[in-house]
């Protein structure tokens, strides 16, 4: 058997013989790793599971072992101070010799001059970086200590003891194993798929991970603590889910929805998160500029998936953000339909992205195991700290907002109402509420495709639904009530408790299941033509009066940018609509709203709304009407020259165009793939005339076999986020 490693720290060793002496360990790295599903992070370090046996071989120098006559006791320790009262320390010899220990040591094989042992963690074991030693004990009486060498501990999805234990194969391959996947971006009506490269496998992120929780909060507080506390995935994903914000520490990114991103990163132009965690480690921990929702979480995936919680991320069309937690999002609006910046700060995110991890609650009643929300983007406190969850996603389809952690705000996120006030002449009149339009085509990628899956069902019942009414009732009383005495109630900070607004006129009282408003007359947006960036955008504001009597509309149109938080920026066009309409009649009014005059405005998001606020003329009935575009670039395109092999070279095609009818500059392209390129590529591509069509090609050995993913950006002074991606199957060939 061929020694990996030759014993450390010996002690009480001299030239005499006394006893049993180890004269190298074999930590058989490439086979365990292989065994626990840890090959792909490396094959020359231990890297092993909870709740499944490894094998390790002691060669002795003098004899062979004697049961009976020797004996070996295993030492196991992790973090800086290793207790036995606290988990963090264990003691225990062969077939459960030495004392009680969950750990369990056994014979697999005796030799004439070697022991192969095997090992086995608990179940519920602390992850992290564990030091192994082992004292041996000789019947001449003579006592022999080693240090034997350091292994990393990680969660088990494939064993049935493990919180985090997932029974389906392809989910573990997915949640657990998939280096790369899609994020969903774009508006409900128009769904983008952004590749992203998870990257959790590649060189160092596994280091990076454990020094992240070794910088968090907790562990800066009382790191024995901490490390005792690390057996719990509800635990650990609550400081992870800190630690990816940095909020209230040194962690990962920076937040920023101000349009300016001059002294960092536009969030846009990410396409993986190892550059972003090899870049905080470089830094000295100090967080990366800059970071949004969909880059928060595609982090916390990679570190979720690394440290071995079966991890996906989650998009939500029309996200609410409910800060005072009426479970209402209120909008305003002047006369001229134009939005306004929220007094109160509801908005409706365009989408908001965040993860869900896949563990047991033993914290809270059975049957609310399973998926659990974690959203690592920093809106609220909870508890004091910027994160969010773990909350249960049966607990929000069921209304059961007094379960931990921060189910309420979660709730308001894919199911509050909506409801829309014209300000005008210093009053508010109550335009519209709406039920149904927070939380929508809730999505992920799909186990072992690349199509996207639709679980807005596991969030919530049908919306117009009786029981999705009366779940959204339950929550609301839940919520009303201020307080429960249930043990398991959701911990928040104050300003995450669900409050009424004091105007007795706008407080929340129980609504009726649907809006009484009946509109006689029907207004609604239609693209005529797709809305690709650098052209004008054509659409029609189609109009239907359902009476039997004539009606004579007024209707303001407005277009202006928005941040996709929801925030909006001051309106760039506007418009003025006079339709007359017969009882039954139907009419379309066209509209045109020219590039020249968008695109001094856009947003980084590239998001536009367009309003109309419509009045009939003899009557004071007031008709809201509103549409989001999300503006699109033609894609980049990649071809693999040839068959792609295993640490063979390999060629790749990136062809890209400028699509705009003026020339950009500092345009720079980047690439990157696990286990094809070894770091992010970054290639200056300088300037590209209007409608330029340019292409490069790179050369790389790919060094991991399997199915691959190339992502790409192309970024220049007037455009971010120009994507594409490619996948690759890499043989594997001696």
């Amino acid at each position: 058997m061929h020694i990996k490693e030759s014993v450390g720290g010996l002690r009480n060793i001299g030239r005499e013989y006394r006893g049993l002496e180890v004269a190298l360990i074999d930590l058989q790295c490439s086979w365990n790793n292989v065994q626990h599903h840890t090959e792909e992070i490396s094959s020359d370090r231990l890297l092993v599971r909870r709740g499944q046996a490894f094998n390790i071989t002691l060669y002795f120098r003098n004899r062979g072992f004697q049961l009976g006559l020797d004996n070996i006791i295993f030492v196991i320790e992790t973090g800086p101070l290793p207790d036995l009262a606290k988990g963090t320390r264990a003691v225990f010899g062969l077939a459960g010799s030495g004392g009680p220990s969950p750990w369990i040591a056994s014979v697999e094989n005796n030799g004439v001059t070697s022991l192969e042992v095997s090992l086995c963690a608990p179940p519920m074991a602390a992850v992290g970086q564990y030091l192994l030693k082992i004292r041996i004990d000789s019947f001449q009486g003579s006592v022999t200590a080693y240090q034997i060498g350091e292994f990393i501990l990680l969660f088990n999805p494939w064993c049935p003891g493990d919180a985090v234990y997932l029974d389906s194969e392809p989910q573990r391959q997915e949640y657990v194993m998939n280096d790369y996947g899609f994020i969903y971006q774009g508006n409900k009506n128009w769904i983008r798929p952004c590749p992203w490269n998870y990257g959790q496998f590649e060189e160092s992120i596994i280091d990076i991970c454990l020094e992240l929780l070794d910088k968090s909060l907790n562990f800066q507080i009382d790191p024995a603590t901490d490390c005792a506390l690390r057996g719990s995935p509800v635990y650990i994903s609550r400081v992870v889910c800190a630690m990816i914000n940095s909020n209230d520490d040194n962690g990962v990114l920076n937040g920023n929805w101000s349009e300016n991103y001059s002294d960092g990163i536009n969030p846009a132009e990410w396409t993986g998160s190892v550059a972003i965690l090899k870049q905080w480690h470089a830094m000295g921990c100090q967080p990366v500029r800059y970071g949004q929702c969909w880059v928060f979480a595609a982090v916390m995936c990679t570190v979720m998936r690394c440290l071995g919680i079966p991890t996906r991320v989650i998009t939500n069309f029309d996200s609410g953000h409910d800060t005072d937690g009426n479970l209402i999002i209120e909008e305003y609006y002047d006369n001229t339909g134009r939005i306004l910046e929220n007094k109160k700060k509801d908005t409706v995110w365009n989408f908001h992205v965040w993860n869900e991890c896949w563990m047991a609650r033993k914290d809270l009643p059975p049957g609310y195991g399973g998926w659990q929300v974690l959203d690592a983007t920093p809106q609220e406190t909870s508890n004091g700290l910027y994160c969010c969850g773990p909350a249960s996603v049966r607990a929000i389809k069921e209304g059961e907002v007094e379960l931990n952690y921060d189910t309420p705000f979660v709730f308001s996120m894919v199911n509050a109402d909506c409801m829309s006030w014209l300000v005008h002449a210093g009053k508010e009149q109550k335009l519209h509420w709406d039920t149904s339009s927070v939380g929508n085509f809730i999505s992920t990628k799909s186990i072992q495709s690349d199509e996207r899956d639709d679980i807005t069902e596991n969030y919530k019942y049908g919306e117009g639904s009786l029981k999705e009414r009366q779940v959204f009732l339950k929550a609301l009383q839940k919520l009303k009530s201020g307080k429960s005495e249930d043990p398991h109630r959701a911990d928040s900070q104050p300003s995450r408790r669900m409050t009424m607004s004091r105007d007795s006129s706008r407080s929340l009282d129980t609504p009726s299941v649907e809006p009484t408003d009946v509109k006689q007359v029907s207004l609604k947006f239609k693209l005529l033509d797709p809305p690709n960036m650098g052209q004008d955008i054509n659409f029609a504001l189609l109009a239907l009066n359902m009476s039997s009597q004539f009606k004579d509309l007024k209707v303001n149109l407005s277009a202006q940018s928005l941040q996709h938080d929801g925030n909006p920026l001051p309106p760039f066009w506007q418009e003025t609509a006079f339709i007359a309409l017969s009882a039954k009649e139907e009419k379309t009014h066209p509209c045109q709203i020219p590039y020249s005059q968008y695109s001094r405005h856009l947003s980084v998001d590239k998001l536009i709304r367009i309003s109309g606020l419509g009045e009939e003329m003899s009557s004071p009935e007031k008709i809201l009407v509103n549409k989001i575009i999300t503006l699109s670039y033609p894609g980049i395109m990649i071809n693999v020259l040839g068959a792609a092999v295993m640490n063979q070279p390999l060629s790749i095609q990136v062809l890209f165009a400028n699509p705009l009818l003026e020339q950009v500059e500092e345009c720079v392209l980047t690439v990157e793939g696990s286990g094809l390129f070894k770091k992010q590529q970054r290639v200056i591509i300088g300037t590209l005339k209007p409608q330029q069509q340019a292409s490069i090609t790179l050369q790389t050995v790919p060094f991991k076999s399997g199915q691959r993913q190339i992502q790409a950006n192309l970024r220049s002074n007037k455009f971010k986020d120009i994507k594409g991606y490619t996948n690759v199957y890499v043989d594997f060939r001696f």
